[in-house]
């Protein structure tokens, strides 16, 4: 397994400068590093190739995060932004070809946060979604893009929830390039077992977020990793590995991750730093040596 962390970990808004953090990711023992594609559809080519060089001067391997806005929403009833949506994702994923990004994942099959003050039609809009990602699906493939569907907690989306509903959303798009990404923190709230919920995933797992149940990097909270260390195992998972923990109040990524108190604890970034290093170290330790 290759090990990674999102950027936002240190960051309150969804677009930043990548290139610190390739370099820094690298220094502290990671593989790869997430980014966010808010700010990659305003990217020049240049700019593009410029970030794939960083990234591979510092033997780093990139993969990409996105939360789709309302316009960007594949399973909408309103034609024209499904169109929108459609045109969104086949310019995207052609830019993931260009930076040699081959991964991936978010509520890719919606949008977020969802508004829960709107009427949901989830069987409505899980037709027009399977159909949707089956399109999309074809463009990834032939990006060579994995387009993995992330299961979200129920305060997050309504759409998938659980590893089973997942595997059956994916297995009705019928598209290798299409995968389940499950995250251990939506586990936790969702899942009757979170070891029982990789191996349900199985060979569809395409990416796998870790995070602890307080939002925390790995190794701070009360998560099962040795359960789950052997439900990858058990499954053969062999890809990525890429934490996501939010920790810092303020701007957007606090507003919509609800961060209302400050999870780091007064952390300056050199802290936040050695959290990281620990705790990738931690992963792999409970993760791979079973």
């Amino acid at each position: 397994m290759k090990y990674g962390i999102y950027y936002a970990y240190w960051e309150q808004e969804w677009s930043a400068d990548y290139k610190p953090y390739i370099e820094k990711v690298a220094k502290l023992g990671f593989d790869c590093l997430e980014i966010a594609c808010t700010p990659v559809v305003n990217y020049t080519r240049q700019e593009m190739l410029d970030l794939k060089q960083c990234a591979k001067d510092n033997g780093i391997f990139l993969t990409a995060g996105h939360g789709p806005n309302a316009r960007q929403n594949l399973a909408s009833a309103d034609p024209e932004i499904a169109k929108g949506a459609r045109a969104f994702y086949t310019d995207l994923l052609k830019r993931l070809e260009l930076m040699d990004i081959h991964t991936i994942g978010g509520g890719i099959y919606s949008y977020w946060p969802v508004d829960y003050s709107k009427p949901i039609d989830k069987p409505g809009d899980w037709a027009r979604s399977v159909a949707g990602v089956r399109e999309m699906g074809k463009v990834a493939q032939d990006c060579g893009v994995d387009y993995c569907l992330e299961v979200l907690n129920r305060f997050e989306g309504y759409l998938l929830n659980t590893s089973e509903e997942a595997v059956q959303f994916v297995r009705e798009v019928d598209c290798p390039a299409v995968k389940v990404m499950l995250d251990t923190f939506h586990m936790n709230i969702e899942e009757d077992s979170i070891g029982d919920a990789i191996r349900t995933a199985g060979p569809l797992l395409g990416h796998f977020h870790t995070g602890e149940c307080n939002r925390r990097v790995p190794g701070k909270g009360r998560t099962p990793w040795r359960e789950i260390g052997y439900a990858l195992r058990d499954i053969g998972y062999d890809k990525n590995v890429v934490m996501e923990p939010f920790v810092r109040m303020g701007g957007t990524v606090g507003s919509d991750i609800k961060i209302w108190h400050d999870i780091s604890r007064g952390a300056t970034e050199a802290e936040l730093d050695r959290d990281a290093a620990e705790s990738v170290k931690f992963e792999r330790y409970m993760l791979e040596n079973l």
